[in-house]
């Protein structure tokens, strides 16, 4: 029986060495190029080991990422990705689908913790708008090697070659010993490279860092 499209992919097969915190990163660098992903679900537990969720905010965004990024090897293991058996919790809330069962739950604690705290008033929320201005970075003349920075502390070379190495042309990633927030990617040729760096640029490998991107100075 086929499992129906849905915002959650299940992927399995997954290389159980790595730890989970940087399992998650990975999997947040490497998906949310297919779009904006809600949520990422890793345990450790025996019977989850190997084993992850994704959850994008788009249906369109998880069926790409689907089919791009079947048998991917991600750390040395080819990724096996399926649609999940059901919406996640986070979707069906979004979609309406959510059990009445789970929100007279909620309620219920909601309710029971403002009982608990009477002088804890529901914040008034400002909604900001995250705008991020595009930033011109200063450029060097066109070179087959990039320079990366502005890279978050936990970036490691296989966070890095999973993001360029779908673009045409990727050699190589060089992190610089020492320095966790730069770093050198080369491709074949200077016209490959823009490429990559004018899609990659301000990418987020975590909600805080936009990596910035220039040519390597020759």
């Amino acid at each position: 029986m086929d499992i129906r499209p849905n915002h959650t992919i299940y992927i399995n097969n997954i290389n159980d060495k790595v730890k989970k915190e940087e399992l998650k990163r990975s999997l947040y660098a490497l998906f949310s190029q297919f779009g904006q992903v809600v949520d990422i679900v890793a345990m450790k537990t025996m019977r989850m080991r190997g084993q992850a969720f994704v959850i994008f905010k788009e249906l369109t965004a998880a069926t790409n990422a689907l089919r791009q990024l079947q048998g991917f090897p991600f750390y040395n293991k080819p990724m096996r990705i399926q649609y999940a058996k059901t919406d996640s919790e986070v979707i069906a809330k979004v979609k309406g689908t959510y059990s009445d069962k789970e929100k007279k739950k909620e309620k219920k604690k909601k309710a029971q913790e403002l009982a608990a705290n009477p002088a804890k008033k529901p914040a008034a929320v400002l909604a900001v708008p995250v705008l991020t201005p595009a930033v011109q970075v200063p450029d060097n003349p066109p070179n087959h090697i990039l320079f990366l920075s502005n890279l978050p502390e936990e970036t490691n070379e296989m966070m890095l070659s999973m993001l360029f190495n779908q673009f045409p042309g990727f050699k190589e990633v060089r992190l610089v010993p020492g320095k966790h927030d730069i770093s050198f990617v080369e491709f074949e040729s200077d016209t490959q490279a823009g490429v990559a760096k004018d899609a990659l640029q301000g990418f987020r490998i975590t909600a805080t860092c936009a990596m910035k991107i220039t040519y390597a100075k020759k």
